[in-house]
Order: C-alpha cells, then sequence, then structure tokens
C-alpha cells in the first residue's frame, strides 16, 4: 500500500481552483488505493493550532494547521506537523501542490527525510513567483530537487524547462466530472428566481473575480453590450475582498450597469455551480495570466459558448472559432466586440461551437483522462508500485 503526504494551501471547501483541483486529486487517488494525509493551512484557526485529523473517505485524512502571521513561522510549526506525522505513517512520497509555499516545504521535507518528492505547478506559481518581490532562487531551488514535476499545461512545461532544464515534466490536465457539468441537468435556478428578465443577456464568470481575472475587462464588456441590448453579468462566486474597490467604483460610475451585475457568493457544490453555468448565454474568461483555469473547463462542459483570453494554457483547450473563441490580451479591451459579434451568430453556428467545446472537455479533459494520468505519475514517483 502506497502512503503519500500532500501539503497544499487551500483544500475544500476553501474556494478557488487551487482547493477545488487539490480536492479532486486526492478523491481519485484514494479510489485509486493510495492512502493519503492531507496538510492544509487555515486562517481560522490560532497560528500554529492542530485541529483533530479529519476522516476524508477511507483512505484519506486531512489535518489543519493555523497559519502565523509570516511564512518564516508558519513552516517551521508546519515542519514539526509533518516531521510528527510520518514518524507514525512512514510516507513513501511527498506532495506539493502549487510552487510555493507547499511545493517548496514538500522538497524540503523529502530531501530532510529521504523520500520521494513531487510538485505541481498550477499558473501563479510561475508566472508570478518568478519576478520581485517573489523568491526566483527558491522557485528554482525546488524545481530542480523535486523527484517529479507536473505542470497543468504544455505552456507551464515549456517555461519550467526554460527555468530550470528539466526536459521531463509530466503535464497533468486538469479534469472535469462532465456527469455533473453537463447541458442537460434538470434546473432548480431560473433566470426568473435572480430577477433576470427573458430578454436579457446573461454574460458569465466562475470563480474569485480579482485583477488576473480580468475584472476590469469584464465591467467594461458589460457596460459595451448593454449600449446595444439588455444585459446582465453573472458573477457565479465572489469578489475578492482586496478588488472590490474597482467594483465600488463602477457602482459609482455607472450604477445602472452595475445594478445588472449578480454576484451569487461562494458555491460549495458543483452541483449548484453547474446549475448557473448552464444559465450562461456567454462564458467569459478575460485573464491576464492563467495556468489551466477549472472554470472555464466547467463551462465548455456546461455547453457554453465561451469567449476567453490567450493566457497560460487556454489555448490549449480551446480552438479559436471551432470550441470558442480567444482574444489575445492586448485586444481584452474589445471584449464587449468580441460578444456582440458572437450573439449575431446564428443559432445553429452557435450550437455547433457549444458541441465542440462539450466534446472537448470529455475526450481531452475527463476524470477518465486524469485518472490515466495519476496512475503514470505514481508509477514515475514510486517504481513498482501495486
Amino acid at each position: 500500500m502506497n502512503r503519500l503526504l500532500l501539503i497544499t494551501e487551500r483544500f475544500a471547501p476553501d474556494v478557488g481552483g487551487l482547493a477545488s483541483s487539490a480536492t479532486r486529486l486526492v478523491t481519485t487517488l484514494s479510489q485509486q488505493g493510495v492512502e493519503i494525509d492531507v496538510v492544509t493551512w487555515s486562517r481560522y484557526l490560532q497560528p500554529g493550532e492542530v485541529l483533530p485529523r479529519e476522516a476524508r473517505g477511507e483512505k484519506c485524512g486531512l489535518y489543519r494547521i493555523g497559519l502565523y502571521r509570516h511564512w518564516d513561522m508558519t513552516m517551521p510549526h508546519t515542519l514539526n506537523l509533518l516531521e510528527w506525522l510520518h514518524s507514525s505513517r512512514n510516507y513513501d512520497a511527498v506532495w506539493g501542490h502549487y510552487l510555493f509555499p507547499s511545493g517548496f516545504l514538500a522538497v524540503w521535507f523529502g530531501a530532510l527525510q529521504g523520500i520521494v518528492s513531487t510538485v505541481s505547478a498550477r499558473g501563479n506559481d510561475i508566472d508570478r513567483a518568478m519576478f520581485p518581490p517573489g523568491d526566483f532562487a527558491r522557485l528554482r531551488w525546488t524545481l530542480e530537487n523535486a523527484q517529479v514535476i507536473t505542470a497543468v499545461s504544455a505552456d507551464m512545461s515549456r517555461k519550467i524547462q526554460l527555468l530550470c532544464g528539466r526536459d521531463d515534466v509530466l503535464v497533468l490536465k486538469n479534469a472535469v466530472d462532465a456527469a455533473i457539468f453537463t447541458p442537460d441537468a434538470n434546473r432548480e435556478i431560473t433566470k426568473e428566481s435572480l430577477g433576470i428578465s427573458p430578454d436579457e443577456v446573461v454574460l458569465g464568470f466562475c470563480g474569485e473575480l480579482r485583477e488576473k481575472k480580468g475584472q476590469q475587462f469584464l465591467l467594461n464588456a458589460l457596460t459595451t453590450v448593454r449600449q446595444q441590448r439588455p444585459a446582465c453579468l453573472l458573477i457565479i462566486g465572489e469578489v475578492r475582498v482586496s478588488q472590490e474597490s474597482i467594483f465600488q467604483q463602477y457602482k459609482t460610475q455607472q450604477p445602472e450597469n452595475a445594478h445588472r451585475v449578480i454576484v451569487t457568493g461562494h458555491l460549495a457544490h458543483p452541483e449548484l455551480v453547474a446549475e448557473y453555468l448552464q444559465l450562461c448565454d456567454i462564458y467569459l474568461q478575460p485573464s491576464l495570466w492563467e495556468g489551466m483555469p477549472n472554470a472555464l473547463l466547467e463551462a465548455m462542459a456546461c455547453g457554453c459558448c465561451c469567449i476567453a483570453s490567450d493566457a497560460g494554457g487556454i489555448p490549449e483547450v480551446i480552438l479559436h472559432g471551432e470550441n470558442g473563441f480567444i482574444l489575445g490580451r492586448s485586444q481584452l479591451h474589445r471584449l464587449g466586440e468580441a460578444v456582440l459579434e458572437c450573439l449575431a451568430m446564428s443559432a445553429e453556428a452557435k450550437n455547433l461551437v457549444k458541441q465542440a467545446a462539450r466534446d472537448r472537455i470529455l475526450s481531452q479533459y475527463s476524470i477518465d483522462q486524469e485518472k490515466l494520468q495519476l496512475h503514470a505519475l505514481i508509477n514515475r514517483l514510486i517504481p513498482n508500485s501495486p
């Protein structure tokens, strides 16, 4: 029986793609017979406080540890917890989900204990951490010393090779449960229940709205579209607290348009997220930088007509004009025009794009595909594993 220790900054019910992907990976690995303990940090506990083990299925346990104000206090205390767990559990490998802080701590702990380590590069951990005030030396050390590296996209794999010369990066794609994220589910949520009139176009965004996700471009697009036809912006998730000032400014300057921004708040259940996605006439992902956004994949699985930027691995999933539409990051100020062009397409043409979007997810980003990738990863990490 293989025993794996996974370190992640976020885990369900935390918000965001990092928590979603970590939770999904742990679930899949547990189903494949791997025993996993997860260590994650919490801002809602006293610094250094460790909650009792939380069972997450037969083969998974979760430990939450309280964050200190700075990482130079949090990491040594977390290392104590990891050492205590390893003394009783005797792990075969350690996995850091995201390069910093989880990845660095996983590689350092693995080196100290003489066990193999793997790290998963997700997005910001490359695109932002390599620039000031990020720690380039720590980033590179982590990449050079992990036994196995996974990246969420081929684009990120190429960046890692440029950073440290490694050509053995395994691309571990995000995956979508297409049985949940489907165009065909029965919906209890309706436009009427959200105060959306039948003639309004629903522009959708899913996740935690912030600068890197193109917050200002989304608001500008709503303004442009509403100059020609009724429309609303449905934010399936929430606005990051640090970014609320931009939203408040929009409310002050354009109160009528801001009135048509609908924010659901955090949704804990994927089935509920899927219901909201199915209401969207056009899904928008105007990211400034990305790994491979879970929300975009889920929208495509729901058969949404999607317009996204060319950030990160997005062009690997969206084939422009075939299963969605790509707008260059230098052209995101034209997002509203792109929406209007899409709305002008015939119903037949839009349906072909929507079907192609779902087909792309079923063939390349399914849970079954992820299971095969994880099987290859475990075999590389722990040779001769069951």
